[in-house]
């Protein structure tokens, strides 16, 4: 499966590192993938190499490291609207991963950058309604500056990126009722579409909200499929509005996208992974 900006690698060869990463880290990144695709939740990304102060942000330093991580380790990239249509048993959905951007941050662009030198592509979900401006939701520490401006979205979709919906205004849409639901749903996907001059068929549900009404709500406004920050294998559930996500914070490294990847969890500090082996062992 090749994406359309599979075809649009820019250098790749001089950009491209290779992450060094400790041996048992290693080893699992080499054995993982056999559970399906995966999808990656990032937010923004800020200049630098260390951790930002927000935990929904990374470093550009270590988000190209973490692509490079892909790359080296023989993973490909798709769209969401992509990985719908995989079967999670297929040899296609063996070392497949969907990364994906939420709210749609102008702080993204040398991220996208990042994406092409690669050859990779990746989905965002835009909130229609800070589309060019200062968002206006509640900002919980995250870092100053507007959103992607609609020529930027046209851009970045010609390149192969995918965009997605986010809603009108970024709201837990489990607490809105049935007709501000609709209208955050129906709204937001005829901006973009009007934006982009062409169907938007994939949502990310603010916050992770969701319940049986919205997930419906979101099926009768045309979207084809929707994803969670619910985390685990994307496709594990089989349910194309319930997709989901491993998030990546501030503090990740390559190192700890490894071993996100082999074990389909954020519980991945060593000491974690301790606790998990101790209780494998009392099972036995």
């Amino acid at each position: 499966m090749t994406s359309h900006a599979n075809s649009r690698a820019l250098g790749a060869s001089e950009q491209r590192r290779h992450p060094a990463i400790d041996p048992l880290s290693r080893r699992w990144l080499g054995r993982a993938g056999g559970h399906g695709p995966v999808m990656l939740m990032f937010h923004a990304i800020e200049p630098g190499d260390g951790s930002p102060a927000w935990t929904w942000s990374v470093s550009l330093g270590r988000f190209v490291a973490q692509l490079d991580l892909l790359v080296e380790a023989g993973w490909r990239t798709c769209t969401m609207a992509e990985l719908a249509t995989l079967d999670p048993a297929s040899d296609d959905a063996r070392r497949t991963v969907c990364i994906t951007f939420d709210d749609g941050f102008e702080n993204n662009l040398p991220g996208v950058e990042a994406l092409l030198q690669r050859g990779m592509c990746a989905t965002w979900f835009i909130v229609s309604g800070a589309i060019g401006r200062t968002p206006d939701w509640p900002a919980d520490g995250r870092p100053d500056g507007p959103m992607l401006g609609a020529r930027h979205l046209r851009e970045m979709q010609a390149c192969g990126m995918e965009i997605g919906s986010h809603t009108v205004g970024h709201h837990r849409l489990t607490r809105l009722d049935a007709a501000q639901r609709e209208a955050e749903l129906r709204d937001s996907r005829a901006a973009l579409e009007d934006c982009l001059g062409n169907p938007v068929p994939s949502f990310a549900y603010p916050y992770g909200d969701l319940d049986d009404a919205v997930a419906t709500a979101v099926a009768r406004n045309g979207y084809r499929q929707a994803c969670t920050t619910r985390t685990g294998w994307a496709l594990r559930d089989r349910d194309r509005y319930r997709m989901r996500r491993l998030t990546v914070f501030n503090t990740d490294t390559a190192a700890s996208l490894a071993r996100k990847l082999y074990f389909g969890s954020h519980e991945v500090a060593w000491a974690e992974i301790l606790r998990y082996g101790l209780r494998r062992l009392a099972g036995r």
